[in-house]
């Protein structure tokens, strides 16, 4: 004998696990994830709130998720992570970290830098870095950096962009929910600039490349999926 369907009665409908029943259900019969985005960060507030934010298609699927480890530690996470899950166009694997210059153990973090990026795109994985910081992905929004630039002077500018401390107020979970309505005017100059950037370096080591990101290229596949 097959199994009973499940009935809710009139007088259970405001209970929890009765809204949690329909909601399931309705979910289940109305969305078909046909794309999913599994983005895993070194920052835990910024860059997972900004790439949530993107308002994707109903049948795709945006993870985000900030790990709070950094350059290869945070691939070699993201492999045990994704050890059995299928790489493909509609399952895009996105591991997004900065080199953040450390002048003390420069050559120790130039070697980690590189070999992050090459382990990744070694297992198939799509690698958003940033030479020096994510925030060098906002600052393209309103010119083209050519002069190398740390994260103190990129938070300097954004800080008299958005008339705010950026380095003290820019890195909360409710500030990271305003930045891509903020950008979004001038992100496809962004993306142009960040283009002409990444080509102008050639085939430099990546801890050479400053300045420079790779962000451009997962904020263009997302755009793939926006809704119109």
């Amino acid at each position: 004998m097959g199994k009973k369907s499940k009935h809710i009665k009139p007088n259970d409908q405001d209970k929890p696990w009765a809204k949690r029943h329909s909601t399931v259900r309705h979910e289940k019969s109305e969305r078909s994830i046909k794309n999913t985005f599994l983005i895993y960060c070194e920052g835990k507030n910024t860059e997972p709130t900004y790439f949530k934010s993107f308002p994707v298609t109903t049948d795709t699927e945006v993870k985000a998720i900030g790990l709070g480890r950094s350059k290869t530690a945070l691939v070699q996470k993201v492999l045990e992570l994704t050890e059995n899950i299928e790489k493909d166009a509609e399952q895009q694997i996105w591991i997004v970290f900065d080199r953040d210059i450390n002048y003390d153990s420069v050559s120790q973090g130039n070697q980690d830098f590189n070999e992050a990026i090459q382990l990744a795109h070694q297992n198939n994985l799509k690698c958003a870095y940033s030479n020096d910081c994510f925030e060098l992905w906002f600052v393209l929004h309103d010119e083209l950096m050519e002069s190398a630039l740390n994260r103190t002077q990129l938070y300097k500018k954004l800080s008299t962009k958005l008339n705010c401390n950026y380095e003290k107020d820019g890195k909360s979970i409710d500030f990271a929910k305003s930045l891509y309505a903020i950008f979004l005017p001038n992100i496809e100059k962004a993306i142009r600039n960040a283009q002409k950037q990444h080509k102008s370096h050639g085939d430099a080591a990546y801890h050479q490349q400053n300045p420079c990101t790779t962000v451009y290229q997962l904020v263009e596949a997302l755009n793939n999926v926006i809704r119109k």
